[in-house]
């Protein structure tokens, strides 16, 4: 082999040994082969996170109960009555529709206010008698409900009521027709009268004097049994009428259902149906 000038034989022997087996597995050390991806260091690798510990529910929280309310025995109710009644038509066990006019509260909180609902019945009617006697009845109320729907059982009954007539009511509560008895003889005298001067017409012109006679007799009978079939006035308290209802024992009520913030709204009487003209 033929050496660079200047070099002797044994150093350019060794110079070409490196070159022929260091530089090479140098350059391989620094270059391997293919796409190489560093392996995570296991240090560095996070720890699973612990599972959490269930969290326990929370029970539901029962509803907060409010003291009961107490209406005590006594109070009186302004109501107005939805359906008229009377003893022509009205038999026990009818019933009775109301509703309030005034609010009722207890230590300034409304607990009954402003229209709310009464049911009552009928629980006597007479009607009056032939010639004199007074016609009557009497109710009593036992259910009221609230305008949100609430409802309980009540014992109350009338203590006074305004129709706009001559019914009069005791404090029983029994409402009592004006009666005839101030009217009876008056009645008796006119009616007797007019039939007997009509009997005594048709007798005269039938049967002169004689026949007058006979007419004004009968003409007075017939008078009397006129009378006699007459009934008096009959008690009735027409839609509209206003009633002073007194409790007759307290009235104990829920206070979660009695919120009421307002007075309630009065409404005005319902009116009455309108006549259908019979063809």
């Amino acid at each position: 082999m033929k050496t660079p000038s200047g070099l002797k034989p044994g150093i350019f022997g060794v110079a070409l040994v490196l070159a022929v087996f260091v530089v090479p597995a140098g350059i391989c050390a620094q270059q391997p082969d293919g796409p190489q991806q560093s392996a995570p260091s296991a240090a560095a690798t996070p720890p699973p996170p612990a599972p959490a510990s269930p969290t326990p529910a929370t029970p539901p929280q029962p509803a907060k109960t409010l003291p009961n309310i107490v209406v005590p025995a006594g109070t009186r109710l302004g109501v107005m009555l939805e359906n008229g009644i009377s003893t022509r038509s009205s038999k026990p066990g009818d019933s009775v529709y109301l509703r309030t006019t005034f609010p009722i509260t207890e230590n300034n909180h409304v607990v009954i206010p402003i229209g709310s609902y009464l049911r009552g019945e009928i629980v006597e009617s007479i009607r009056p008698g032939r010639v004199k006697g007074k016609g009557s009845l009497r109710m009593k109320l036992n259910t009221l409900i609230f305008p949100n729907g609430y409802t309980v059982n009540l014992n109350a009954a009338p203590r006074s009521a305004d129709s706009g007539g001559k019914e009069t009511m005791d404090s029983e509560g029994k409402v009592s027709s004006p009666g005839g008895k101030g009217m009876d003889t008056p009645t008796i005298i006119r009616t007797t009268a007019e039939t007997t001067g009509v009997g005594t017409a048709i007798g005269a012109i039938s049967g002169g004097a004689k026949g007058a006679g006979i007419g004004a007799g009968v003409g007075a009978l017939a008078g009397i049994a006129a009378i006699m079939l007459t009934r008096g006035p009959d008690a009735q308290l027409p839609r509209g009428s206003t009633l002073d209802l007194v409790l007759e024992h307290d009235v104990s009520l829920d206070g979660s259902q009695i919120q009421f913030h307002d007075l309630g709204q009065a409404l005005p009487p319902t009116p009455p149906p309108v006549a259908v003209p019979q063809h």
